[in-house]
């Protein structure tokens, strides 16, 4: 495992009994860096959506017990947000809440001179993602995908 994949594992350990408490969801943990700076995100939601407060009290429990264990010997930033439109289709309860509607599909490599794909879900399971684009089953194999999100259209 990784350093970034051990400090995201021990940190959603830490977070999901608060996040329980509140009744939210934790939607994902991720530990990069950027610009030079290591950021520690956890990505929350509930029903009806979360709140600038809702993110705040979820931090500064957080930024007591992560003083406290102290796991991560660098220096970050921690953040608490939520997913936003764009987020992106992780766990198993985000493909099920995602069936039937509309998903974008990017790919690392180009299939049939594209990497961006729209069409309904239908099927998935441990390795692959299948959808209907227009009418045509089209499935990927989840290692070939580098994104997969519900589409948003503005």
């Amino acid at each position: 495992m990784s350093k970034a994949s051990d400090y995201e594992v021990k940190t959603e350990n830490l977070i999901l009994p608060i996040l329980e408490r509140m009744n939210f969801e934790l939607v994902d943990v991720e530990y990069v860096k950027e610009g030079g700076t290591y950021y520690l995100r956890a990505y929350i939601d509930k029903e009806g959506g979360i709140t600038v407060n809702d993110c705040e009290a979820v931090a500064r429990e957080m930024n007591v017990l992560l003083d406290e264990k102290d796991y991560i010997p660098d220096s970050y930033t921690f953040e608490v947000s939520s997913p936003g439109l764009g987020r992106p289709l992780k766990k198993e309860k985000d493909y099920v809440r995602n069936m039937g509607k509309e998903v974008e599909i990017r790919t690392y490599r180009a299939i049939n001179r594209s990497k961006e794909f729209y069409g309904l879900l239908t099927a998935y399971d441990k390795d692959s993602v299948t959808i209907d684009a227009d009418g045509e089953e089209v499935r990927f194999e989840k290692s070939d995908i580098a994104l997969i999100r519900q589409a948003v259209h503005f």
